[in-house]
């Protein structure tokens, strides 16, 4: 109880400092949008501000995944997580489709002339801030693994390669200045946002089919599958088995692994069978952390009702 009140605590300082950076961005970046007119610029404080916006729901959902399972609710509230997961890929892709359809709108009106130097030193500085908040927030998920604060890091990675790319893109009309290139100037900003928009668009997408798989508890994705077998199956080959069937499904954070299997001979040591299983669950612990692990003999039937006397 001790140790998920304290990993709750740490998770909730997590979600803190992503919440104050995105404050900071969104403010910045909506000031810099309106004083340089740049729909790349906005298009980060639009896509920052969602993000700020599920934070918050973040937080307040947080104390329900660490609620216990019950008969009620044999997966506890972990199944509220996969949901929001998969809300915020929704809204996140809709509000980016939303984004590439107003900037070919403008494209088609002519485009915009946009001070470049200046949002590319402001591109430049947001890097710098992004890396910041990266380090700060991967050090505080180290020991946690936490699904809604890995989800966190990987918005602020795509932000911080997004401005690295604002960064690079801008600087260009400051460097070529050659004559064929000033009729695409107009058109700079919005070629920008738009090639950001479809850089950004693979995340949340992942996240709307991770969230779906995890709602009607489709089997995780088939490289978690095929690591928990490689460290399972090596283990069971020393037991002895005939075949074994794996039933593996994800909530929210947690993993649960259930391996049923049929034995090659009659005759079975529970205590043996009891340290393999305690064995299992160790190399698991290795490699992750929030699982529920159980190994049963698989006892076929065969069809035949008749009581033996």
């Amino acid at each position: 109880m001790h140790s998920n009140r304290k990993k709750r605590k740490s998770e909730m300082s997590a979600l803190e400092v992503s919440l104050a950076g995105n404050c900071l961005f969104v403010i910045l970046e909506l000031i810099m949008a309106i004083y340089t007119c740049s729909q790349a610029v906005l298009l980060d404080a639009v896509y920052d501000g969602v993000e700020l916006s599920m934070i918050f729901v973040s937080m307040s959902l947080l104390p329900l995944l660490y609620k216990p399972s019950n008969e009620k609710r044999p997966f506890g509230y972990l199944q509220v997580e996969s949901l929001f997961v998969m809300i915020k890929g929704i809204v996140m892709t809709a509000v980016t489709f939303g984004l590439i359809v107003n900037n070919f709108q403008l494209m088609l009106h002519g485009g915009r002339h946009v001070n470049f130097s200046v949002i590319a030193y402001f591109e430049l500085s947001s890097t710098i801030l992004s890396v910041i908040f990266i380090v700060i927030l991967s050090k505080l998920n180290k020991n946690l693994d936490s699904p809604i604060v890995t989800v966190e890091i990987q918005e602020w990675k795509v932000d911080t390669i997004a401005s690295m790319g604002m960064t690079v893109a801008f600087f260009l009309p400051v460097i070529i200045t050659s004559n064929w290139f000033q009729p695409f100037t107009p058109y700079l900003d919005q070629i920008i946002a738009i090639i950001l928009s479809v850089f950004m668009l693979p995340t949340p997408m992942k996240s709307v089919v991770v969230g779906l798989r995890d709602l009607f508890l489709l089997p995780p994705e088939e490289e978690t599958v095929q690591q928990i077998k490689d460290i399972i199956v090596p283990i069971l080959d020393a037991y002895g088995y005939d075949k074994l069937y794996f039933d593996i499904v994800r909530t929210g954070r947690k993993l649960w692994i259930s391996v049923y299997i049929t034995f090659d001979k009659d005759e079975v040591s529970i205590s043996r069978f009891k340290i393999v299983q305690d064995f299992i669950i160790r190399a698991l612990a290795k490699h992750y952390q929030d699982f529920y692990f159980e190994l049963l003999p698989n006892i076929e039937y065969n069809g035949n009702t008749e009581v033996i006397e």
